[in-house]
């Protein structure tokens, strides 16, 4: 079992920035890599950002691309994403998941196999 808490979320403005944390706390040390999806009101869960746990490689949704960055830090078992230049689009509920095992691209939900609550973020205009 893994827990993940979110913690960052909050309101902000267009063109601010907001940087989101996920630790990992219970049987965490078989992590094969950290994702971010997001979900807004109405839409369906989409991919924001991955990293691989252990190479470090990382990849973004074409909408976040050059404005967010995701980062880890293996000691503290916590993945943080930092928003930059955020738009009133980016406004949706964000949570981490834990993915055990290789395989896939970290882009799609069912390659998770642990979820957080979630962490809400606004972004005005």
């Amino acid at each position: 079992q893994v827990q993940l808490v979110e913690s960052g979320g909050g309101l902000v403005q267009a063109g601010g920035s907001l940087k989101l944390s996920c630790a990992a706390s219970g049987r965490s040390f078989n992590t094969y890599a950290m994702g971010w999806f997001r979900q807004a009101p109405g839409k369906e869960r989409e991919f924001v950002a991955a990293i691989n746990w252990s190479g470090g490689s990382t990849n973004y949704a074409d909408s976040v691309k050059g404005r967010f960055t995701i980062s880890k830090d293996n000691a503290r078992n916590t993945v943080y994403l930092q928003m930059d230049s955020l738009k009133p689009e980016d406004t949706a509920v964000y949570s981490c998941a834990h993915k055990y095992y290789a395989g896939g691209d970290n882009s799609r939900a069912y390659e998770y196999n642990y979820w957080g609550q979630g962490t809400r973020v606004t972004v005005s205009s």
